[in-house]
């Protein structure tokens, strides 16, 4: 995805304090992330443009029946949604658009199948309240960042595995209700992987709070000594 890809030590929260940037120091292990851009026409943002394209499209076949074709487009946009990170970070064109159109690209596809996919009987309610309290827990923390004026934690790979298994689990859970031989192991594979995805769902969730707890303490550090 477009917006991952930076180092994800507490040190860097304190460097990027520090410096008044807002924005970690961004380094892999394998040398240097490319640098943020304020390119707008760039691959990965057509991608994640046409993943958001792809919503409206989703219900309407979902609505007419076509619960096969629904399927396969949840699975185009989940290799866009790797796609793209891979391409900005192999080739240098993470955006600060693309940063912000991925997670949202991500969390409305996430959100519009989550509430669809309940509505048709396909996953249960109570799954529907899981996943969204936990985002709940994530916007609960936005008047601690902006009061303190944190930057954005960095993307946890945990995020990444949650929605890739979160992506993967939707689109065989409806190939679960098409008839065809294929209909047993479909649910098996999709309840399996719906189960890992909302479990780590709530482990970057925590994750994320934990960032923002440290970043506040080395915040109130730094007031103490001005």
């Amino acid at each position: 995805m477009s917006g991952a890809g930076s180092d994800r030590r507490p040190g860097n929260y304190t460097a990027a304090m520090t410096t008044g940037t807002g924005e970690a120091p961004q380094t892999r292990r394998d040398g240097p992330v490319p640098p943020v851009s304020g390119r707008v026409l760039t691959l990965p943002n057509v991608l994640s443009i046409v993943r958001l394209i792809g919503v409206p499209v989703y219900l309407w076949l979902l609505v007419e029946g076509e619960l096969a074709w629904a399927g396969l487009l949840l699975v185009v946009s989940g290799f866009t949604d790797y796609l793209d990170g891979k391409i900005a970070r192999r080739y240098g064109l993470v955006t600060r658009l693309g940063q912000l159109l991925d997670p949202i690209a991500d969390r409305l596809y996430i959100a519009t199948t989550l509430l669809s996919l309940a509505w048709f009987d396909v996953i249960p309610w109570w799954l529907v309240v899981v996943l969204v309290a936990r985002d709940a827990l994530i916007l609960a923390m936005y008047p601690v960042v902006r009061a303190y004026r944190l930057p954005i934690p960095p993307v946890h790979f945990t995020g990444k595995a949650a929605t890739f298994n979160l992506l993967a689990a939707f689109p065989m859970l409806l190939f679960g209700h098409v008839e065809g031989w294929w209909q047993t192991a479909a649910l098996a594979t999709g309840w399996a992987l719906a189960w890992w995805g909302t479990v780590l769902y709530w482990v970057t969730g925590f994750v994320y709070l934990w960032q923002v707890r440290a970043m506040v303490g080395q915040r109130r550090a730094q007031r103490s000594r001005v």
